[in-house]
C-alpha cells in the first residue's frame, strides 16, 4: 500500500492521515471504522476532518458540529447530522421510524426510548450505507447535547460489518470530564507539530524577516498547535517579529488562540460584530434566518463580506466558522445587552410554527425580568421535549424556567420539576443544585415532601444504601396526610433502600424501616402492585419468614398477573420484585418475570433498564445450567451499561464465574469489587460476595474454606441470599466436619421451604436433610431430592444433588448405584460448563473403578457468546432485521456473524442450525 501523501497545505501529518486514509479503505470493504480524533484546540483536527472527506472518493459524506450554546437541546447534533438522509426513513421498520420521526419533531406521539431512536439510527445509516459506503464526520463532538452524544456512543459501539465510517473531533480537557461518552471509543491522539514542520509553516504564514529566536520561541510556546501558529503571529507587529522581543504571554493555549481571534473580531466595524455574534447564537447554519436577522438589527450587506475578508466566517449554502473558537469568542465576548438583543431578534426571526421551541429558546436568553408568560412557554417547550425523549432538554427548559418565574411559590414548583428531568437525564449533581434553589422559597406540604422524596431518590442512585433511608422515611412521613399512594411509594422505596443497604444499616435499621411501613396509610380497596408488595415485605422483616411468605406470594401472583398484561409497574419494580421471587425459591415467577422483561425492555429499545433485567435472566439460565445463554446474556448487559455509562452490574458475573469454577482467584476479584459496592453503600453485596465464593470453593472440595464464608454470609439475612447461604453451608459443614453449624443452618432452611412450598426449596431441603442422615433415611431423602429438583427448573442444583448422593453412596460401598448418580453428574455439570463439580464427579467415579470418557469439544464452545445467540435466534425462524432489532445491531452485522456460525458449524443453511447447536 502507498504511503499516504497530506494534500497541500496539511503539512506534518502523514501518520494521522494514514490513519484516516485506512479508516475510509476499511469501511469501503465493509469493516465499519469508528476513531475519535482528539486534541487540544486549534491542534489540527478539523482540518484533518476536511482532509477526510475531501479523500473519501465514492463515498458518501454527513457532517454535524457540536455547538455550546446547543447542548441542552435534546437531538439537535442528531438531527444535523441525519437530515441529509432522512428520505430513507421509510425504509426502516416502524417502531424505529416511529422513535426518529418523534425525536425530530416531525411526528407527535409519546416519548420514544433514547436507545431506541439509537437503534433508528444505526438502522438508517446501514441502509444508506448500502448504496455507497457512508462517512460520518463530527466537529467538536465534546459540544454534542448529551442525547445526541449518547445516541452516536450508542451506534459507534453496534457498528461492525455496515460499510460506515463515523469519526469525531473531540477537545482534550483538564481535567477531563467524568462522564465522557467518547472514552471507550478507539481514539487518535493529535499532537502539535514537530519543530522543523512548525518552522516551515510559520514561515510561510509570516511575511517579511522572521527573527530566529522568535520563531522558535513562538514555536516552543505553541508546542506546534498549527492554529496557534497561524493566529498569535497576527497580533504582533513587523518588529516584534524581526527584532527578537519576547512573548511572555502564560495563559493557557486555548485562550491564546481565542484571544486572537478576538482581537480581529473587535477590530471589525460593529455591524460585522453583531452579524458574527447572531452566527454564533444560531447553531444551524441557517442563512436565510439570519437575513432576517440582519435586517432587524439593521445590519448592511457589507457586514457579511467584512466578517468573510477578515477569514473568520463562510456564508454559503450554510454558515462556517473557520473554526469553533471564533464561535466561542464571538458570543462570549459580546456585551451581554447586545447579546440579548441577537437573541430577541433570532426569536422573532425563528417561525413559531416550524420551531417554536427554538423560538422559546432564543427568547428566555433575550430576557432580563421575570417573564410568567414566557416562563410558561418554556414549561410546554419543556413538555414536547419530554414527549421527543430529550429529557435533558427538558431540564433545562425548566430550569430556565424557574428562572423567570416571578412568583416564589411557583417558581418552587418549577425548580422541583427542574430537579427531576435533570435527576431522570442523568445529572444529579444539577438537580441537587436545583433542590436547594427551591428550598429558598416558600414550598408547601406537598412540594416539600416531594422534594425530600426526590433528594432521597438522588442519594440512593448515587450511593445505593443508607444514606437515603432517613430522607425517604421523612418524605414518607411527610406525604401520609397529603398523598397516600404517594406515602405507600416511598415507604417500598425506603425498604429498598435498606434491603440494598444490607448490613450496613443492620436488623435494626431495616425493622425500623418495614414497622413505619406497616402503619403508614392502609392500601386502598382495589391495592396496587406497590401496595401488596409493600405489606408483604412489612410483615416479612418486622416478623419473619414465614409470617411474611403469604402476602409475598399474593404479591409474586399479582405481578405476575400483571406482567402478563404488559402493566408498566412490573418493569418499574423489577429490580425488588425479583429478589423477593428469588428469596421465595419460586422459579417459576423469576422465568416469567425475567422472560417478560427482557422481552419488553428489547421491544421498547429500553436499555437503561434492560442490562439489569438481562442479569437476572442470566442468573435464572445460571441455575438451569444454561451457562451459554447466561454468558451471552451477561455479555450483552456488560455492553449496554457501558454505552449509557451506568455503573456495571458485577453480580450475575460472579455467580457464573463461582459456578464454573476453572479458576480460585475469582475469590480476589469478586473481593475487589465487594468493597468497592460496600465503598458506595450497597452493603448486601458483602452478603453475596461471601455466599458465591462458598459455591467457589464447595466446588473445589475446599470445605473448610467454604464453611468460612458461608458462616460469614449467614449473619445478616440477606434478601434472596440468605437461602442459599444455608444450601451452601449445610453442604460445607457436612463435608467439612462442622454438623453443629450445618445442622443449625438446616433448621432455618427447613423453616424457609416449609414457607415457600415450591419443588426447589422441598428439594434442597430434602438434599441437604440427607446431606446430615444416615443409612436408608439419607437414602430416601436423596431420592426425594431429585424427584422434586427434576420437576423444578434448578438444574444445577439436581446435577449436585446426583453428585453428593453418588459420593454417598460409594462411601456405602455400593459402587454400581455409585456408578449410575455420578455418571448422571458428570454429563450434567460438564454438560453446563461446571468445570469445579463436574471433576469431582470425575475424581469420584475414578474412584469407583469406572473410566470417564473423555468428551468432544462442544460445537458451540467454537462460538462467541453473540455468535451462539445469533445462531439460536436464526434457528428460531427469526430474520435478520428482527434479529437485528433484538440485539440492537445491524441486520448486515447479523449477517456477518451467521456466516462465520455457518462456517464453525459446518452448514449451509438456517434450517440445519438447531440440529448443529444441539450436536454433541
Amino acid at each position: 500500500m502507498s504511503s499516504s501523501v497530506p494534500r497541500p497545505g496539511l503539512r506534518g501529518r502523514r501518520g494521522e492521515c494514514g490513519a484516516l486514509d485506512q479508516v475510509v479503505a476499511d469501511a469501503k470493504a465493509g469493516q465499519s471504522q469508528v476513531l475519535v480524533l482528539r486534541g487540544e484546540p486549534g491542534v489540527g483536527k478539523s482540518a484533518l476532518l476536511e482532509y477526510l472527506v475531501g479523500s473519501a472518493t465514492g463515498c458518501q459524506t454527513l457532517r454535524a458540529v457540536g455547538v455550546e450554546s446547543e447542548m441542552e437541546l435534546a437531538f439537535a447534533g442528531l438531527h444535523q447530522l441525519c437530515v441529509p438522509v432522512m428520505g430513507q426513513l421509510d425504509r426502516l421498520p416502524d417502531p424505529q421510524r416511529e422513535a426518529l420521526a418523534i425525536a425530530f419533531g416531525l411526528r407527535a406521539g409519546s416519548a420514544p426510548d433514547r436507545f431506541m431512536v439509537g437503534l433508528a439510527v444505526l438502522s438508517l445509516l446501514a441502509e444508506v450505507a448500502e448504496e455507497q459506503p457512508l462517512v460520518c464526520v463530527v466537529d467538536d463532538a465534546q459540544w454534542l447535547d448529551r442525547v445526541s452524544a449518547q445516541t452516536l456512543t450508542f451506534v459507534a459501539r453496534r457498528l461492525l460489518a455496515e460499510r460506515v465510517a463515523l469519526v469525531f473531533a473531540v477537545r482534550t480537557s483538564t481535567p477531563p470530564p467524568v462522564d465522557d461518552p467518547w472514552a471507550a471509543l478507539k481514539e487518535l491522539v493529535v499532537r502539535g507539530l514537530r519543530d522543523d514542520d512548525a518552522r516551515a509553516l510559520l514561515d510561510s504564514a509570516v511575511p517579511g524577516r522572521l527573527d530566529e529566536r522568535v520563531r522558535d520561541r513562538i514555536v516552543a510556546e505553541t508546542r506546534g498547535n498549527p492554529l496557534a501558529l497561524l493566529e498569535l503571529t497576527r497580533g504582533l507587529t513587523t518588529a516584534e517579529l524581526a527584532g527578537g522581543f519576547g512573548r511572555p504571554d502564560t495563559r493557557p493555549l486555548a485562550s491564546q488562540i481565542e484571544q486572537s481571534f478576538l482581537r480581529r473580531i473587535v477590530s471589525l466595524p460593529d455591524a460585522a460584530q453583531r452579524l458574527l455574534l447572531a452566527a454564533a447564537a444560531e447553531p444551524v447554519g441557517d442563512v436565510p434566518l439570519l437575513r432576517r436577522v440582519a435586517e432587524q438589527l439593521d445590519i448592511g450587506a457589507d457586514a457579511a463580506g467584512e466578517a468573510e475578508q477578515a477569514g473568520l466566517i463562510e456564508f454559503g449554502v450554510q454558515v462556517r466558522f473557520r473554526h469553533p473558537l471564533v464561535r466561542s469568542a464571538a458570543y462570549r465576548a459580546a456585551d451581554p445587552g447586545v447579546r440579548r438583543d441577537v437573541h430577541r431578534a433570532l426569536a422573532e426571526a425563528t417561525d413559531p410554527e416550524v420551531d417554536s421551541d427554538r423560538r422559546a429558546w432564543h427568547r428566555a436568553h433575550a430576557a432580563v425580568e421575570p417573564d410568567e408568560a414566557l416562563a410558561g412557554e418554556l414549561e410546554r417547550s419543556a413538555a414536547r421535549a419530554r414527549a421527543r425523549g430529550g429529557i435533558a432538554a427538558e431540564a433545562a427548559f425548566l430550569r430556565r424556567a424557574t428562572e423567570l418565574t416571578p412568583d416564589p411559590a411557583v417558581r418552587g414548583t418549577r425548580a422541583v420539576a427542574a430537579a427531576q428531568a435533570a435527576f431522570e437525564a442523568g445529572t444529579p449533581n444539577a438537580a441537587l443544585e436545583l433542590l436547594a434553589a427551591a428550598e429558598t422559597g416558600p414550598l408547601n406540604e406537598v412540594q416539600q415532601a416531594r422534594l425530600v422524596r426526590l433528594r432521597g431518590q438522588i442519594v440512593f442512585a448515587r450511593n445505593r444504601g443508607g444514606q437515603a433511608l432517613p430522607l425517604l422515611l421523612d418524605a414518607a412521613g411527610r406525604l401520609e396526610q397529603i398523598d397516600g399512594g404517594q406515602a405507600r411509594e416511598a415507604y417500598l422505596e425506603a425498604i429498598g433502600a435498606a434491603v440494598i443497604a444490607g448490613r450496613l444499616v443492620g436488623r435494626a435499621g431495616l425493622r425500623e424501616v418495614a414497622e413505619a411501613a406497616r402503619a403508614a396509610p392502609r392500601a386502598p380497596r382495589s391495592p396496587r402492585l406497590t401496595d401488596i408488595l409493600l405489606d408483604g415485605l412489612a410483615t416479612r422483616f418486622t416478623e419473619d419468614y414465614v409470617q411474611g411468605a403469604p402476602p409475598l406470594k399474593l404479591a409474586l401472583r399479582a405481578f405476575r398477573q400483571a406482567a402478563e398484561r404488559g402493566e408498566d409497574d412490573v418493569m418499574r419494580w423489577l429490580w425488588l420484585t425479583w429478589l423477593v421471587a428469588s428469596d421465595m425459591w419460586d422459579d417459576e415467577t423469576c422465568q416469567e418475570l425475567t422472560t417478560c422483561a427482557v422481552r419488553v425492555a428489547r421491544e421498547t429499545g429500553a436499555l437503561n433498564f434492560l442490562p439489569l433485567a438481562l442479569c437476572y435472566r442470566a442468573i435464572q439460565h445460571v441455575h438451569a445450567g444454561e451457562f451459554d445463554l447466561a454468558s451471552a446474556l451477561i455479555d450483552e448487559s456488560d455492553t449496554m451499561t457501558e454505552v449509557t455509562g451506568n455503573s456495571p452490574l458485577g453480580y450475575a458475573a460472579a455467580v457464573l464465574l463461582v459456578w464454573r469454577g476453572d479458576d480460585v482467584r475469582v475469590a480476589d476479584w469478586i473481593d475487589g469489587r465487594t468493597r468497592d459496592a460496600a465503598s458506595w453503600g450497597e452493603g448486601r453485596a458483602i452478603g453475596l460476595a461471601d455466599y458465591v465464593i462458598a459455591v467457589l470453593y464447595n466446588g473445589l472440595g475446599r470445605y473448610q474454606d467454604a464453611l468460612a464464608r458461608a458462616e460469614r454470609a449467614w449473619q445478616y439475612e440477606e434478601l434472596a441470599g440468605f437461602g442459599f447461604t444455608l444450601f451452601e453451608l449445610v453442604e460445607a459443614g457436612a463435608r467439612g466436619d462442622a454438623p453443629e453449624a450445618a445442622a443449625a443452618a438446616l433448621r432455618r432452611l427447613e423453616e424457609q421451604a416449609e414457607a415457600s412450598g415450591t419443588n426447589w426449596s422441598l428439594g434442597v431441603v430434602a438434599r441437604s436433610r440427607a446431606l446430615l442422615s444416615d443409612g436408608p433415611a439419607a437414602d430416601l431423602l436423596y431420592r426425594e431430592a431429585i424427584e422434586r429438583l427434576q420437576r423444578s427448573r434448578a438444574a444445577v442444583h439436581l446435577a449436585r444433588t446426583h453428585l453428593v448422593y453418588g459420593e454417598w453412596l460409594r462411601r456405602e460401598n455400593r459402587r454400581v448405584d455409585a456408578r449410575e448418580q455420578l455418571r448422571a453428574a458428570y454429563e450434567m455439570l460438564h454438560g453446563f460448563g461446571a468445570n469445579a463439580f463436574a471433576e469431582r464427579a470425575r475424581r469420584e467415579l475414578l474412584a469407583t473403578g469406572e473410566s470417564v470418557r473423555q468428551h468432544t469439544v462442544d460445537v458451540r464452545e467454537a462460538l462467541t457468546a453473540q455468535e451462539a445467540q445469533i445462531a439460536r435466534l436464526a434457528a428460531d425462524g427469526k430474520t435478520n432485521s428482527e434479529i437485528g432489532a433484538e440485539l440492537f445491531i445491524s441486520s448486515r452485522t447479523v449477517e456477518w456473524h451467521l456466516h462465520k456460525v455457518f462456517t464453525k458449524l459446518d452448514v449451509n443453511s438456517r434450517n440445519k442450525l438447531s440440529a448443529a447447536l444441539d450436536r454433541d
